[in-house]
C-alpha cells in the first residue's frame, strides 16, 4: 500500500534558515544534503508527499535538480517563499500545485499557514507548516499537527503516524 507523507518549509539554499532557526548545519549545502537523504531513505517512487510551502530559494536549474532528486509523486500547496506560478512548478517536478489550503481524505486540511481560529474539538483535522520552531504552535495536538521540517529531524513525516499521535496526546 503507498504511503502519504508530508512536510513544510525545507527552505532548500536558504542560508539565512540556518541563523534563523538555529539550525544544526554547518552549510546550507549539508542541510540540503540532510534533508534529500532522510527523504529517500523513508519516501518511495509510489508514495505521494504533500510540501506545504516554502521549498527553495534556489534558481531554476538547482531547484528542478533537487526536486527530481526526491523519490514520490510531489504536490505542492505553496508558501509565502514559493511565489512562482503554478507551471513553473509543474516544470520543476510537482504533480500539483495549489495557492491555497486543500482537503484532502474528506478530512485533512492541508495549509502552508496555521489556522487562525481552530475549534480541537472539531470535526477536522488541521496539518501545516510555517511557524518552524514558534512554541505557541505545538507539533502535535488532537485535531492539528506542525510538519515543519525541522520539527521532524529534515523528514517528512507520514500521515498515519500523525493521526496515532494524535490520539494519545
Amino acid at each position: 500500500m503507498n504511503k502519504v507523507y508530508l512536510i513544510s518549509d525545507m527552505h532548500f539554499g536558504h542560508i539565512n534558515i540556518i541563523k534563523y532557526d538555529k539550525l544544526p548545519f554547518g552549510s546550507i549545502e549539508e542541510m540540503d544534503k540532510t534533508i534529500i537523504s532522510n527523504w529517500n531513505k523513508i519516501v518511495s517512487n509510489d508514495d505521494k508527499v504533500f510540501i506545504l510551502g516554502d521549498v527553495s530559494f534556489y534558481g531554476k536549474d538547482k531547484t528542478a535538480e533537487i526536486i527530481s532528486s526526491l523519490h514520490g509523486k510531489k504536490i505542492l500547496i505553496k508558501g509565502n517563499h514559493d511565489a512562482h506560478n503554478t507551471q513553473f512548478w509543474i516544470d520543476m517536478g510537482f504533480c500539483e500545485v495549489s495557492s491555497y489550503p486543500i482537503i484532502y481524505d474528506q478530512f485533512f486540511v492541508l495549509s502552508h499557514e496555521p489556522p487562525t481560529y481552530f475549534n480541537e474539538d472539531g470535526c477536522m483535522y488541521y496539518i501545516y507548516g510555517h511557524v518552524h520552531q514558534t512554541e505557541m504552535y505545538k507539533t502535535i495536538t488532537k485535531r492539528s499537527a506542525c510538519v515543519c521540517a525541522s520539527r521532524w529531524n529534515f523528514t517528512p513525516v507520514e500521515l498515519n503516524h500523525l493521526v496515532d499521535l494524535s490520539k494519545i496526546v
